[in-house]
């Protein structure tokens, strides 16, 4: 019987697409193919897919940055596929939250092979507790242990940037960059006045906590307790 949940397709290729569909569908998997990084997200979140086959070079958002924004709300098993050698380094070098990833020119046997070894420890990976720390920026909204945080866009920027590297220490000119897209001339002390800002509404919503870490003349850290 086929598993109702599909396996997700995200290839911009339609005959790489196809061919990956036909292999999966033979094996008993139910599929779903999307050919842009921008259909991912509300994909997901529409039709809860049981393992993803994403690709990295895709139109409208970068396979990488779809990687990591899953792993801020899903525990699903992500499969990156490339065609770039050197691009190997980078994803085996970042810590995107990706299970495995495949190398084009591909044999479709090879995909369907890592897709059943992946699907074979699923329990492990789909009983993960949920993340404590959700956003999703295009709704402009963050929840952190089920609490809505009231935060200013530049606000909910300056998190999801922590939350990206949960552990990595930033310095303010790092932040400021971060936050202010269009590059423009502020203090770095304007950026201690976001965190301190940011700082509260977190500690509010867990008490007893500190999720942003001053170090004193390098920077902040973030960090949530598991």
């Amino acid at each position: 019987m086929r598993d109702e949940k599909p396996i997700l397709i995200v290839e911009d290729e339609p005959k790489l697409a196809a061919l990956m569909r036909d292999y999966l569908t033979a094996a008993g998997y139910a599929t779903l193919c999307v050919d842009n990084g921008l259909q991912v997200i509300p994909t997901v979140r529409a039709h809860d897919p049981r393992l993803i086959l994403l690709d990295v070079m895709l139109p409208g958002r970068d396979g990488m940055q779809l990687c990591q924004d899953l792993r801020g709300f899903s525990a699903v098993p992500i499969i990156m596929i490339t065609a770039r050698v050197e691009e190997v380094d980078r994803l085996l070098g970042l810590d995107l939250g990706a299970d495995d990833y495949i190398c084009k020119p591909f044999s479709p046997r090879e995909v369907v092979a890592r897709v059943k070894a992946i699907l074979r420890r699923g329990p492990q990976l789909l009983n993960t507790a949920p993340p404590r720390l959700v956003i999703d920026e295009a709704q402009y909204l963050a929840t952190l242990d089920g609490i809505v945080l009231d935060l200013t866009p530049l606000e909910l920027r300056l998190l999801n940037t922590f939350a990206r590297s949960a552990g990595r220490v930033y310095s303010r000119d790092q932040l400021l960059d971060q936050i202010y897209s269009d590059h423009r001339v502020v203090t770095d002390r304007t950026v201690d006045s976001h965190i301190r800002n940011l700082r509260r509404k977190l500690e509010q919503a867990c008490p007893g906590e500190t999720p942003i870490e001053s170090l004193y003349g390098v920077g902040y850290r973030f960090q949530l307790a598991e």
